[in-house]
């Protein structure tokens, strides 16, 4: 009689648990806008959801710590004119977000650290270049200031949030909708899937489809893709008879999937969270009321299911808190902000362990808050893995960190004013140049801000003179 071999992996009892009644965020009324994004983005500091609003597109913010009932005249960053279908946290800056509009536009803002009066309503920066909606968002792994957008026009484009500039447009390469984007682990490659059933690997800064392979799943609903971290691709989707499937692929050899799994029959569209840390990936259904989870492995089937966590209630969308934001004193492996239609619950995966210790083998070093590269230096074809920390002492976010716009006049290509440099300056490293030019164009631009300043100063001060005048 053959004894059943259970295979070997320490995540095999992962288990999830909703946070108590109290450690929620009630009273928030989650956008109805019809749009497959997850309507949510978390980090270690700040909880962001997008929210109904009258008269145009906003989000909220919350810090972690404020949970319970969120009074209803709380603040909004409001200053879309339509509605806001995506978020995204930048990963180097836990103060800045961008979000994504129906009204054409992204705006990156900077979320201060003590709640605001009344509405944050300016941006830092507004990116203008997609002439239809804007959908997806996803910043760049490991170089600085770099985020993707994608729009209803089928277009990519990545910009450098630090200048305003578009660095990169890949406008001819879908024919049809964009469903998504995702980056792998250095930012040097991009999975997009789209409705034209077509999984696409893209060298962005070549402007290439590296890879391809029509109809990875044959059903005609949206596909999800993902990178693992062995570079291979995970897709979610639908079969022709409209089954969810999950399936597993090697770039380098479309022609068969590693792994292909029919799952269940329902419509909502299987959103993707993975941690590469755990090669752990989580499937979370907009409208269905559970988390799957499988882990991916270097062994057959590859994609072993683990579990499901499951509720009563469906979910609206998903935030996934970055590891950096886990509390490793509880073995917590990942935390999940489940929406409901008028609340925001934590949902908390747990391995289960004996020792109070700090476990080494659950929480391998992490991608930190430091860029590896600038933008610069990734468009001029460098690439680098994300900066590292380690979790031992748990993660404690930095203070609020400014982010600095310098918009580069295009029109201006005259050689800088002032005295010519000297040969040692112009001998100097080309990062130590940029620096130079950074401060000097920075530096201009605060004195005409303060020009800009006086001039106003002045005319109110006129203004005050007449009124005084009046009075007499």
């Amino acid at each position: 009689m053959s004894r059943r071999v259970v295979r070997q992996s320490k995540f095999r009892h992962v288990f999830g648990q909703a946070a108590k009644a109290d450690q929620a965020y009630e009273d928030i009324r989650v956008s109805k806008v019809t749009w497959d994004s997850s309507f949510c983005a978390v980090n270690p500091k700040f909880l962001a959801i997008i929210v109904e609003a009258g008269g145009g597109g906003a989000f909220i913010v919350l810090p972690l710590a404020k949970t319970g009932r969120v009074d209803k005249n709380y603040p909004l960053v409001t200053g879309h004119t339509a509605p806001v279908l995506d978020i995204d946290w930048c990963p180097h800056n836990d103060n800045v977000i961008a979000s994504a509009s129906d009204d054409t536009t992204i705006m990156v803002w900077q979320i201060p650290d003590y709640t605001p009066m009344r509405n944050i309503t300016e941006p830092i920066i507004t990116l203008e270049g997609h002439s239809k909606r804007v959908g997806i968002l996803s910043w760049h792994p490991t170089a600085r200031n770099v985020l993707l957008s994608a729009g209803g026009d089928n277009v990519i484009i990545i910009w450098n949030v630090g200048t305003g500039e578009v660095l990169l447009s890949l406008d001819d390469m879908h024919p049809d909708v964009i469903h998504s984007v995702c980056w792998n682990s250095n930012g040097s490659l991009l999975a997009t899937t789209c409705k034209d059933k077509t999984l696409r690997i893209i060298d962005p800064r070549k402007g290439q489809v590296v890879a391809e392979r029509f109809a990875a799943h044959e059903g005609m609903r949206p596909m999800r893709a993902v990178f693992t971290r062995q570079g291979h691709i995970f897709t979610t989707g639908f079969t022709r008879m409209s089954q969810r499937e999950l399936g597993l692929w090697d770039p380098n050899n479309f022609e068969e999937p590693v792994a292909l799994q029919e799952m269940d029959t329902s419509n909502g569209v299987l959103l993707p969270f993975y941690d590469p840390d755990s090669s752990i990936i989580y499937l979370c259904g907009k409208g269905d009321s559970s988390i799957r989870y499988f882990e991916i492995t270097e062994e057959p089937p590859f994609v072993h299911y683990l579990n499901t966590f499951s509720s009563k209630e469906p979910q609206r969308g998903m935030g996934f808190m970055p590891k950096r934001g886990l509390d490793v004193s509880k073995c917590e492996i990942a935390r999940f902000y489940k929406l409901h239609e008028r609340k925001c619950e934590p949902i908390i995966m747990t391995v289960p362990r004996k020792s109070d210790l700090f476990q080494d083998d659950l929480y391998p070093d992490t991608p930190g808050p430091e860029p590896a590269l600038e933008a610069d230096e990734w468009l001029s074809g460098q690439d680098a893995e994300p900066v590292l920390i380690s979790l031992r002492d748990g993660y404690v976010p930095p203070k609020h960190r400014e982010l600095r716009v310098t918009k580069r006049n295009i029109l201006d290509v005259r050689p800088p004013s002032g005295p010519r440099r000297s040969q040692s300056a112009s001998d100097a490293p080309l990062s130590q140049q940029h620096t130079l030019e950074t401060l000097l164009e920075e530096i201009k631009a605060l004195r005409e801000q303060v020009q800009a300043q006086e001039q106003r100063i002045t005319a109110l001060e006129n203004m005050l003179c007449e009124l005084v005048d009046d009075t007499d």
